[in-house]
């Protein structure tokens, strides 16, 4: 019976090729669709918008932190898919105690390949997967070279939000921290950890003093939807900082996203340079 570690050290004992798949992650569910397994994917969660036919298609099972039991009951599912971060703690226990379940711990690109192999062995994707692994290593490495060779402003002191009202941002233990560091921005709460709650005098830049404070912000498309008016609400309490919004699932997505997320950061390097 082959046994397996998730990235929270639990060890999962599966007797067959899963079959009846719930994903409770959306990053991951994506990661499912590109690893080829339609079939088998039988529930996933109400924030799971990509592919876009899954999210119209295949049974909806709640929240990621509100997971309905009865309509994973229905299912019976040979595997459940979750993480320590976005998925309730006690209601993950609670799964675990009648489901397989394997459960992912992301903050850095190296640990989100890793999951990217795990979940490919386990649904019997391992060709896939290493494939996917292959290509996105390159493309992180091909982007880490154009950084180096560029005229791009390296270490560019930044922040990134994730939340209004109030303000948060990410410490340096985020898997979103590891792409802003691979985007060479500085993060300034990087001694920080998870998601500080912050104010806006953090971020501005004193007279004379740009290495402590905020160069860049970056506002993202998720978890709080930021467009230009909060971009119009900010720049007058931050004169001094460039303000930009981003597609937040490109810093925040670690499943097959990530084929698309070099890419994406290279074009966003060469649009601030303008």
């Amino acid at each position: 019976m082959p046994l397996y570690i998730d990235q929270t050290g639990r060890s999962l004992e599966l007797h067959n090729t899963p079959q009846r798949i719930v994903s409770l992650v959306p990053s991951q569910t994506e990661l499912l669709y590109d690893l080829g397994l339609n079939k088998e994917i039988t529930g996933i969660t109400k924030f799971c918008v990509h592919p876009n036919h899954w999210f119209r298609q295949k049974p909806r099972v709640g929240g990621t932190k509100n997971v309905d039991m009865k309509i994973i009951a229905s299912i019976q599912p040979d595997l459940i898919i979750a993480n320590k971060e976005e998925n309730e703690k006690t209601q993950i226990e609670f799964l675990a105690e009648n489901y397989p379940v394997w459960i992912s711990d992301i903050s850095t690109l190296d640990q989100a390949l890793h999951m990217i192999g795990s979940l490919g062995e386990i649904t019997d994707r391992k060709d896939e997967a290493k494939k996917m692994i292959a290509t996105i290593t390159d493309k992180f490495e091909k982007l880490s070279e154009n950084i180096q060779q560029s005229t791009f402003r390296k270490n560019v002191t930044s922040a990134y939000l994730i939340w209004r009202n109030p303000y948060m941002s990410v410490g340096g233990d985020t898997f979103i921290h590891d792409m802003m560091n691979r985007c060479g921005f500085k993060n300034i709460f990087a001694n920080d950890t998870r998601y500080p709650e912050i104010n806006i005098g953090q971020l501005k830049i004193q007279s004379g003093h740009q290495a402590t404070g905020c160069q860049l912000l970056l506002l993202p498309s998720e978890p709080f939807p930021f467009t230009k008016k909060h971009i119009d609400e900010l720049q007058p309490l931050l004169p001094g900082t460039k303000i930009i919004l981003v597609d937040g699932e490109m810093f925040s997505w670690y499943g097959s996203r990530l084929l698309q997320a070099p890419s994406y950061f290279q074009h966003l390097l060469q649009e601030m340079q303008q």
